[in-house]
């Protein structure tokens, strides 16, 4: 395994690879992981590279100390109190919440503690996310009079629209298990387990050919914002593309002849 500071020399992202897997941990601690201008900046250098890093198949989003992320710098906010400062901060992080979504390695957040606003934002932008069954949800902005509009972009992408809309106008926290059942995460795991489960999620992933994980997470995106017509065009032409990778042929010979794929692409 190897460990690496990314992008800030106060070491705001960490970031350590492992078989396949990069883990990007969120390093202020004292602060809760709040997403400073600096950690931001620091995420999108650290998913821009991992974009182009072919040795990398999963990325795993975490958080230190007692919580995974408590959203915005509300310090660092009320520093600046002007509209163009918000709207640099807010286009900033949402630049990095993009990243997520389009760099071709699924990703998956490692929940403990308290994900909010921003922070619970992030859990709804990753492709899969585990949390511990201590962890906590809110989109709270509403609570200092400011409603969570970024945070609702992926939070209704997850959560049915009136439960959406209950977390954002009531501000209220949810539980790990509550979060599971509206769809916000995909499994949930006593705190002492939750690095195995996030492990397992991760292993079932590498086990499958990388070019298929790519092209169906690109896929799965771009065909949410078409309609139904359009979404069918899309997919039939990218499942014909698909069709063509070689790692296609050895998995269907590898099923016929009841042995395991060899893929070319992992």
């Amino acid at each position: 395994m190897t460990t690496t500071a990314v992008a800030t020399q106060d070491r705001l992202v960490l970031r350590s690879d492992a078989k396949g897997i990069a883990t990007l941990t969120l390093n202020r601690p004292e602060q809760y992981n709040a997403l400073s201008e600096e950690l931001l900046a620091g995420m999108i250098s650290a998913l821009e590279a991992i974009e182009q890093d072919a040795s990398v198949r999963v990325v795993v989003i975490a958080g230190s100390g007692p919580a995974f992320c408590a959203g915005h710098d509300l310090k660092q906010m009320r520093a600046n109190p002007s509209q163009q400062y918000y709207r640099k901060l807010f286009a900033q992080c949402s630049r990095m919440m993009l990243a997520v979504a389009r760099i071709p390695q699924p990703v998956i957040a490692r929940v403990h503690g308290i994900a909010t606003a921003a922070g619970c934002q992030l859990v709804a932008q990753c492709d899969l996310a585990v949390a511990s069954d201590s962890a906590r949800f809110a989109v709270s902005g509403i609570n200092v009079g400011l409603f969570c509009s970024t945070p609702s972009v992926p939070l209704g992408r997850n959560v049915l629209r009136k439960q959406a809309m209950e977390m954002l106008l009531t501000g209220d926290f949810i539980d790990a298990a509550t979060a599971q059942r509206y769809g916000l995460v995909n499994r949930v795991a006593p705190p002492d387990r939750l690095d195995a489960e996030v492990a397992a999620l991760a292993q079932r992933i590498l086990e499958k050919s990388a070019v298929a994980v790519a092209t169906g997470k690109r896929m799965f995106y771009k065909h949410l914002e078409m309609g139904l017509e359009g979404a069918y065009q899309y997919a039939a032409e990218t499942m014909a593309c698909n069709m063509m990778a070689e790692d296609v042929g050895e998995g269907i010979d590898a099923f016929m002849q009841k042995r395991p794929a060899r893929w070319k692409h992992k």
